[in-house]
């Protein structure tokens, strides 16, 4: 997402300063409003937008939710993160529209460039993968080769494509018709498809119609008829996320163009500021549907408007990277590999197999990008290289099977024989290996922390046998003969372990600088991040 990375960094700093009181005086709030203007201008939001969003958090900001509060810091940044949801879309998930009686008609509209044709196959991929039967409709037979484009991402898609017409062809990169023109009526393709699909029995149109490089009245004129004539279920107006201050005009002249019933966003995934997503929704006050934020056909998800909002002030995720792993996950494949975790038989072999189920669920950044608190480690994330984890599958898979069940039997001569194999060096095996190590004892100290019981020096299982008492202090514990610095430093042990701060204080107080999970997850982590989250396949993977 990173698109919003500029605005997270921003708003971030905003509170910054908000964690170290107890109390929030009026010039304490005004100068975090003053900070988060700036940040929503810096990334291209609506001056309108700006002005209500920063007046209505204001207001609950100096009401008595915040001056009552236990921590007032904290609930400045939940003011800010519901009034972040409810302009990205009153807080509310809107399905799509299904017709009662099928085929439902999905029309795309919007401008040249913002990725309609290509989101036309994510989105046809998407409704195959739920069960659904859809047919993918060439109705832009005015820019050059956007026919057999479709087509393609079709074919890639799985999803097959109505084409009758070829539209504007080019060879050589000149077009066999003049700009503007067409070499078929896209009005009738779109309406004798409908037909089409009855007949052939597909339940989901998906209409990918023409776009210009602005707004023109031909445009839209040709948006209307088409509408008119298939009558869609669904018009989906598509926007590059970095169209920045020019989304709103796009946006209101599209509005009451075809009278768009939802948006979808793409491109996501770019530098751009972000700010036409918040614009957009707020304007013209219509749900903001789906969101495009990669290459891949998997690049695309439902607009969820509260975790988005949680995204952006970078709480993380974690039920959207939840969802996506109970999609691709083998259940059956994952229990045993937590059950050899448990025991210490996980070997490369397992971690492969985890790795290739991972791969499933998309890039790693977008993966570690959900995990709340990463914005801090937004610099490693983007050096990150994703081939990193070709390298590692190609050196796992230079093992015999053996070396890949007791990676402790590989000497010198066997890691010369991988790195040679796998076409990289000695030291990347050794890095590999010793990190298998790390992670393997990590994984298996993590899946034996039940309650007390994997802490060292508590009992019970994992916790190791008591030792004699005497005096060093029990053995596996504390060393140091003072009971208060050995208390000291078991506490300090177990925060470690936990996650949890290690000092005193009110029972209220939260770790400085911790993100707070998402309102729906609090009960489940107790409002804390769990310790290590993210830190097993990434850590790994150096």
């Amino acid at each position: 997402m990173a698109a919003f990375s500029s605005l997270t960094d921003r708003l971030s700093n905003a509170f910054k300063h908000l964690k170290s009181k107890g109390k929030l005086s009026e010039a304490d709030i005004d100068g975090t409003i003053r900070e988060i203007r700036r940040a929503l201008l810096d990334a291209d939001v609506s001056l309108d937008v700006v002005r209500s969003f920063t007046a209505r958090v204001r207001d609950r900001a100096l009401g008595a939710e915040v001056s009552e509060a236990l921590n007032p810091a904290q609930q400045v940044v939940k003011i800010v993160n519901d009034e972040l949801t409810d302009i990205l879309g009153q807080g509310v998930d809107r399905p799509l529209n299904f017709a009662k009686n099928p085929p439902t008609i999905i029309m795309l509209a919007g401008l040249q460039g913002a990725g309609k044709t290509t989101l036309a196959g994510k989105l046809g991929y998407w409704l195959k993968d739920s069960g659904h039967t859809p047919l993918l409709v060439a109705a832009d037979l005015q820019r050059p080769n956007a026919v057999t484009q479709l087509e393609v991402v079709g074919e890639r898609a799985g999803v097959p494509v109505y084409a009758p017409e070829k539209g504007v062809q080019s060879t050589g990169g000149d077009a066999v018709s003049a700009p503007g023109e067409t070499t078929g009526d896209p009005v009738k393709v779109a309406r004798d498809s409908i037909e089409y699909a009855r007949q052939k029995l597909y339940d989901t149109v998906i209409i990918d119609t023409a776009g210009r490089l602005g707004v023109d009245e031909t445009l839209m004129q040709q948006a209307r008829d088409i509408r008119d004539a298939v009558q869609p279920n669904e018009i989906l107006f598509v926007i590059d996320a970095m169209i920045g201050q020019d989304a709103v005009r796009t946006a209101q002249a599209f509005d009451e163009g075809v009278d768009f019933t939802g948006v979808v966003l793409s491109k996501l995934d770019g530098d751009a500021r972000g700010g036409a997503a918040l614009s957009v929704a707020s304007v013209t006050g219509k749900p903001i549907l789906f969101a495009s934020n990669g290459e891949g056909l998997k690049d695309f998800e439902v607009f969820h408007p509260d975790r988005m909002a949680s995204r952006i002030l970078d709480m993380g995720d974690i039920l959207t990277l939840i969802e996506q792993a109970q999609r691709e996950f083998d259940e059956e494949q994952t229990r045993e590999a937590a059950a050899k975790m448990a025991e210490g038989s996980f070997g490369l072999d397992d971690f492969l197999a985890q790795l290739q189920q991972v791969r499933k669920l998309g890039s790693m950044k977008s993966l570690l990008g959900m995990i709340p608190g990463m914005a801090q480690h937004r610099k490693e994330l983007e050096q990150f290289d994703e081939r990193e984890i070709d390298r590692t599958e190609a050196i796992i898979r230079s093992m015999t099977p053996e070396e890949r069940r007791d990676p402790k039997i590989i000497d010198g001569s066997r890691r010369a024989r991988i790195a040679y194999g796998s076409g990289v060096t000695v030291s990347a095996v050794n890095a590999l290996l010793q990190r298998f190590e790390q992670a393997a004892k990590m994984m298996k100290r993590m899946s034996n922390k039940a309650g007390m019981g994997g802490f060292p020096g508590m009992g019970g299982p994992g916790g190791g046998k008591k030792g004699k008492k005497g005096k060093k202090g029990k053995k596996g514990g504390s060393k140091s003969g003072n009971p208060m610095k050995r208390e000291a430093e078991e506490q300090a042990l177990r925060a470690r372990l936990s996650g949890k701060p290690s000092s005193g204080g009110s029972a209220f107080a939260k770790k400085q600088g911790t993100p707070q999970l998402p309102e729906g997850l609090q009960d489940a982590f107790g409002g804390e991040i769990p310790p290590n989250l993210g830190g097993g396949l990434s850590g790994l993977l150096g």
